[in-house]
């Protein structure tokens, strides 16, 4: 069996779930999930450069409507919740956890707990973090010990 620690911002897409239980072909995936919601992850200015960069201007406009705080925490449970129940639907096994705070801390002590084999990063583009490599997968290629793979969601939420 094959352990994945899977950092996420979002529920997962089917399209990111086929990915993700896919890319060790027929061999068994044991996911890990840690899910840090949006609102809490980086502030407003760095997520509307980014939307400016992917020529999204109506979403970099609303992102003072992104959700923060309690209200972020409810819907970060949710995608958890819903991303969980589609990678068990693919026959893999998980859990998962929302985290609220140092998120790179947390995936470290999570790779330790369960003996991780690998991380998966999927995420939307931060291109200003990426840049600077300040994005989660360039820093926790620093840290955690195992490789780390950076993937880009598929679509939208």
């Amino acid at each position: 069996m094959f352990t994945s620690v899977l950092m996420i911002e979002k529920a997962l897409t089917s399209a990111d779930v086929e990915f993700v239980t896919t890319l060790h072909g027929d061999e068994g995936v044991d996911f890990h999930v840690l899910l840090q919601p949006r609102g809490d992850q980086a502030d407003r200015l760095l997520r509307a450069i980014d939307d400016v960069a992917l020529g999204e201007l109506d979403e970099a406009a609303r992102e003072n409507e992104t959700p923060e705080g309690a209200e972020a925490v409810g819907q970060g449970q949710r995608a958890l919740e819903v991303s969980l129940v589609a990678l068990r639907a693919t026959g893999s096994a998980a859990e998962g956890r929302l985290i609220e705070a140092h998120p790179l801390d947390a995936l470290k002590g999570l790779v330790d707990e369960v003996g991780a084999d690998e991380v998966i990063v999927l995420t939307d583009p931060h291109y200003v973090e990426e840049f600077f490599h300040r994005d989660w997968a360039s820093r926790a290629r620093h840290k955690v010990g195992v490789p780390v793979l950076k993937l880009f969601s598929h679509s939208k939420v």
